[in-house]
């Protein structure tokens, strides 16, 4: 499952996503789709190096988990 992405590249910015198991309301994100109820897209934007902070470090850690599915573990079936 695809769990981050750059979605445009510029001289000026980054623009990119993570997908999360739960909606994360932060600054940061411009916009947020839900596409399940444990499935959730949000978008943010890198302008400069420093801005890849613990922040984005923290939702990139995330965003693998639930590539790997692990929101899925445990649940029954």
């Amino acid at each position: 499952m695809i769990f981050a992405s750059v979605n445009r590249l510029s001289a000026e910015r980054l623009d990119a996503h993570v997908v999360l198991s739960r909606r994360l309301q932060h600054p940061r994100f411009y916009k947020i789709e839900s596409i399940s109820p444990r499935n959730h897209v949000h978008h943010f934007r890198i302008h400069h190096v420093s801005e890849v902070d613990a922040d984005v470090r923290a939702w990139l850690k995330e965003a693998y988990e639930v590539g790997e599915q692990k929101h899925y573990r445990g649940r029954s079936q």
